[in-house]
């Protein structure tokens, strides 16, 4: 829920479409998820989104450049990472069904350090690594996109 709520505000956002606590409640409703005040503005802080002067001066929340991507990268490995084994220097990623390709897709963008090349299915990416060592540092960084978004 939080995940699909996250994404959703993200998606307002990026449309340009909310100004307002209330608007991003509005948007969420029409899409399917309600959410208290309180709860979107928990979002807003942990999205970090602030509120700008757009074209005409219209104030609206929009995300700074500098965290769009890590925060859609976050965002893309948190909600769609079921699971990260490994065995010898291969690290093996369980995802949610359709969005390997995604979740490849920004590793490769930003691949972490030891990663030799990846290839994904429909839910599993299998990450080849330099060596065991490098999988098991590969594996933890993953994990820790998973811990941190959940929190």
């Amino acid at each position: 829920m939080k995940n699909r709520r996250q994404q959703l505000i993200l998606q307002a956002v990026e449309k340009g479409a909310v100004s307002t606590q209330e608007q991003i409640i509005e948007y969420l409703r029409a899409h399917g998820e309600e959410a208290a005040q309180a709860t979107v503005s928990r979002d807003i802080k942990v999205l970090g989104l602030r509120k700008s002067a757009g074209p005409g001066g219209r104030m609206a929340y929009e995300l700074p450049r500098a965290a769009t991507e890590a925060a859609r990268r976050r965002t893309v490995l948190g909600s769609s990472i079921l699971s990260v084994d490994g065995a010898g220097n291969i690290a093996c990623i369980r995802c949610v069904a359709g969005m390997a390709q995604g979740v490849c897709a920004s590793l490769d963008a930003h691949p972490p350090e030891g990663v030799v090349g990846s290839l994904a299915g429909d839910d599993t990416i299998f990450l080849l690594c330099r060596g065991e060592a490098e999988m098991r540092g590969v594996r933890e960084e993953i994990i820790n996109y998973v811990t941190e978004f959940d929190h």
